[in-house]
């Protein structure tokens, strides 16, 4: 607890080294003048970290600052602070650090507050520990001080709320009525619940004709769902995602093994919680009509027991 705390006491300090220049945000106008004091302040703080002078890096904050942390624990005054940051130095060497800055803005000339996520990476390789931040810097007699440090458990981007109405899929499916072969499928969330991901097989009997693996994620640039494609035998696609109630419309484009491209308007329609129906319609290789695939069914045959939202958005 007490290791991290200190991280986080260094790195709102650090935070202004970043909140300066195109990092103002949310409308606030930069001042070139206290941009230029404040990366001032930053490099004095930097320097006296890697002397390892702790008088010196707790004097970065008001005297009666505060830091509170993600139990509610507060430091107040320099003291305290310093005391910590002598501790970091007794027992730590060679910390790395990395600022991402949200936001800074201007409430008064004299009060600015910022916002952002650090990353404090340890000497030894060890995994970064991260943080979100909120500091309120105050500016007394001419000079940009630490008012008061927030933590807050850090939460890693997710587009899950935009993958919601698919969450349904999760568990494992298997497809009936084709005659190119039994489908089976399964998904399940990736890291961060930023994408759902799908690994697919298709056996005729006993044989193996076709797997690969299927992702659904959000694409933020044009916001929509957008799914990706890519087969064990090296053809890989993706394709747009368009709803209408409980019915995905998937314009589709891929390229075969054989360096063919293929198009395709898929329809995947929700019937219940446990069926589903796939349609392969107005489908082109290089530029040729081929056959529409029959509407194939799904069955769910296993559901992920920590699913939520069964029903969707």
């Amino acid at each position: 607890m007490k290791m991290r705390l200190v991280w986080l006491l260094l790195v709102a300090a650090l935070g202004v080294v970043v909140a300066t220049g195109p990092a103002w945000g949310q409308g606030a106008k930069g001042n070139p003048q206290e941009e230029k004091a404040l990366l001032k302040n930053a490099e004095r703080f930097v320097d006296a970290f890697h002397k390892g002078d702790a008088k010196a890096l707790a004097a970065a904050w008001a005297p009666d600052g505060d830091y509170t942390d993600q139990m509610g624990k507060t430091l107040k005054g320099r003291a305290a602070i310093e005391k910590v940051f002598t501790a970091l130095f007794a027992e730590n060497k060679g910390l790395k650090l990395r600022i991402d800055v949200g936001s800074i803005r201007f409430v008064t000339p004299e009060v600015a507050i910022e916002d952002g996520v650090t990353s404090v990476m340890p000497a030894n390789g060890a995994p970064p520990s991260r943080a979100r931040y909120t500091i309120v810097h105050v500016k007394r007699d001419g000079e940009w001080q630490l008012s008061s440090v927030r933590d807050a458990v850090y939460a890693p981007p997710s587009n899950r709320e935009h993958l919601a109405e698919l969450e349904w899929l999760i568990g494992e499916w298997a497809g009936t009525g084709s005659k190119e072969g039994v489908a089976r499928i399964a998904y399940h969330w990736g890291e961060n619940q930023n994408f759902l991901i799908g690994e697919f097989t298709t056996t005729m009997g006993q044989f193996s004709i076709g797997a690969g693996m299927h992702r659904i994620g959000w694409d933020a640039g044009n916001k929509l769902i957008r799914s990706w494609t890519f087969e064990h035998g090296g053809g890989f696609g993706d394709g747009m995602w368009k709803r209408d109630g409980n019915k995905w419309t998937i314009k589709a484009t891929a390229t075969l093994n054989d360096g063919k491209k293929l198009t395709s308007t898929n329809v995947l329609t929700r019937v219940d919680a446990d069926t589903a129906t796939f349609e392969f319609r107005d489908r082109t290789v290089d530029g040729q009509p081929i056959p529409d695939v029959k509407t194939v069914a799904f069955k769910r045959v296993n559901a992920n027991s920590g699913v939520a939202a069964a029903g969707g958005k």
